[in-house]
């Protein structure tokens, strides 16, 4: 190859080095990156995206490692995304689980890539989806995505994935916070790790129990739940028989369509992500706001003002429903 190919012709040539770099121009918002993925994104869609997660130490790494051990024996290629918590002091994350993953690295057909949620507060890293979209476009069949594990608010795993697992361990009051509106909710497999410690029978009748006290009337797909102890191997291939059962669910159901109302979903969150910097950040209202509260104004008084001007702007818009290229609006 040219040294002078560009790096999306890297990346379509094979060239990790290319993805990884790419990856670092999601994560650090490079202005190339948007550009880099038009070029290659008509071959996005091929791989199959897992999110795991679950709780702080119900052993998805440990998981996710055995999972792509089979996997390879499977002879499909694998790229693992595991998102690491960040200090909301110091922005800074160990990135561990890479560590737990060693004996991966030495194997040419996993891609194992850390990345630090960067203070997002849904267990995934802002350019986690743009991530996974790499990856699939460089030809991984299958990218499993771990979670930081934040436990019940951890929703943002289901629009970047097409299969979610759950992952509970027994000991730790799992079966009270399932049955809670939330993880179980998210699922789409339910892991019960550490099936071998005593109290799994009872996760394992509790899970069961609250599947069917919380089946969702517009779901058609029943959440299997499957014991296994990834620490010894025992169950693995099982929880990836029951990945392979929903994939084949929501190819029959039509899988085009699931995916493209995801891809809505994340429309909504970079435009919701750029409005929400360009009116604080660019147009001053973090300065009004602030200074309309040395006065006796409530927060809902001052945050009516603001949104009074945002939309009268709107309003203000051509009929499409589309903002002219170059619009002043009024300030606050």
């Amino acid at each position: 190859m040219s040294s002078k190919a560009t790096i999306t012709e890297r990346l379509l040539a094979g060239d990790r080095t290319a993805l990884a770099r790419l990856i670092s121009w999601a994560e650090n918002r490079d202005e190339r990156f948007p550009e880099a993925l038009s070029a290659v994104y008509s071959r996005v869609g091929r791989g199959w995206r897992v999110g795991i997660t679950g709780p702080p130490g119900a052993g998805k790494s440990t998981l996710v490692n055995e999972m792509a051990r089979l996997e390879r024996e499977r002879e499909r290629t694998v790229g693992i995304l595991a998102v690491d918590p960040s200090s909301p002091f110091t922005g800074g994350a160990l990135l561990g689980d890479r560590i737990r993953m060693e004996e991966r690295t030495l194997d040419s057909g996993v891609f194992i890539r850390s990345m630090a949620s960067r203070g997002s507060r849904g267990g995934l890293a802002k350019a986690a989806v743009d991530a996974c979209d790499v990856m699939d476009a460089f030809g991984i069949d299958s990218i499993l995505l771990e979670t930081v594990g934040v436990g019940q608010a951890e929703y943002d795993v289901l629009g970047a994935v097409d299969t979610v697992v759950v992952v509970l361990c027994p000991g730790a009051g799992d079966g009270v916070q399932a049955m809670k509106a939330g993880l179980l909710e998210v699922a789409d497999v339910l892991v019960v790790n550490k099936s071998d410690l005593p109290g799994a029978d009872r996760l394992i009748a509790d899970m069961n129990e609250a599947i069917h006290v919380r089946f969702l009337p517009d779901r058609d797909w029943v959440v299997p739940v499957v014991p296994c102890s990834a620490g010894t191997g025992t169950g693995v291939e099982e929880v990836l028989d029951a990945i392979s059962s929903h994939r084949a669910h929501l190819e029959q159901r039509g899988l085009a369509e699931v995916r493209r109302a995801k891809r809505l979903d994340q429309i909504r969150l970079v435009v919701d992500g750029g409005v929400s910097e360009a009116l604080w950040d660019q147009r001053g209202f973090a300065a009004f706001a602030d200074r309309e509260l040395v006065g006796e104004r409530t927060p809902y008084e001052v945050a009516d003002s603001i949104l009074e001007t945002v939309l009268a702007g709107i309003s203000a818009a051509p009929a499409n429903g589309m903002a002219p290229e170059a619009s002043g609006g009024a300030r606050p």
